[in-house]
């Protein structure tokens, strides 16, 4: 695993890494990120992770329920480039990547030396912060190769504005 982060280098910029689900407070995370990326310079990264397909025995639906995920996944990551640009003024990179999430979101770092925190907002729910908060923060923060930022997902628009 790639540790050196080079963000702070001459042509390089920090990124801000936010996964896009489709759980509620998904927003709250890219409302954060966008204004942090947009008050210190740096970019905005979205990762959109799908599940592994199980289809091996029928591969054309194998191969149209992929290409419906892609399509839904594009569609989702439109949705929420479209509102940082609209919070913070920022253009969005848009990653999709298949397969276990937590390994993809390492993989993504790995692999990315600009990419410097990532955002992850808590759920509000009784049940818990939610299942990527709970994998990622709880499980991983001491060996977690950058800081990890957790958005409470029950802020509104002007406390995230007066924290990032």
């Amino acid at each position: 695993m790639n540790s050196k982060r080079r963000s702070g280098e001459p042509g390089h910029r920090r990124k801000f890494l936010v996964i896009i689900d489709d759980s509620p407070e998904c927003d709250r995370a890219v409302y954060y990120a966008s204004r942090r990326a947009q008050n210190t310079g740096g970019k905005l990264l979205m990762l959109y992770v799908l599940a592994p397909g199980d289809f091996q025995h029928w591969l054309g639906v194998e191969n149209i329920m992929r290409a419906e995920a892609q399509d839904e996944a594009r569609r989702v990551l439109g949705e929420f480039a479209e509102k940082a640009r609209k919070w913070a003024e920022v253009e969005p990179e848009m990653v999709i990547r298949e397969g276990n999430r937590a390994d993809e979101v390492v993989n993504l770092i790995d692999e990315d030396a600009d990419v410097s925190i990532l955002v992850l907002a808590a759920a509000t729910g009784k049940e818990g912060p939610g299942p990527l908060v709970s994998s990622i923060a709880t499980k991983a923060a001491a060996t977690f190769p950058i800081p990890i930022t957790i958005v409470p997902g029950s802020l509104s628009d002007e406390e995230i504005q007066a924290v990032s």
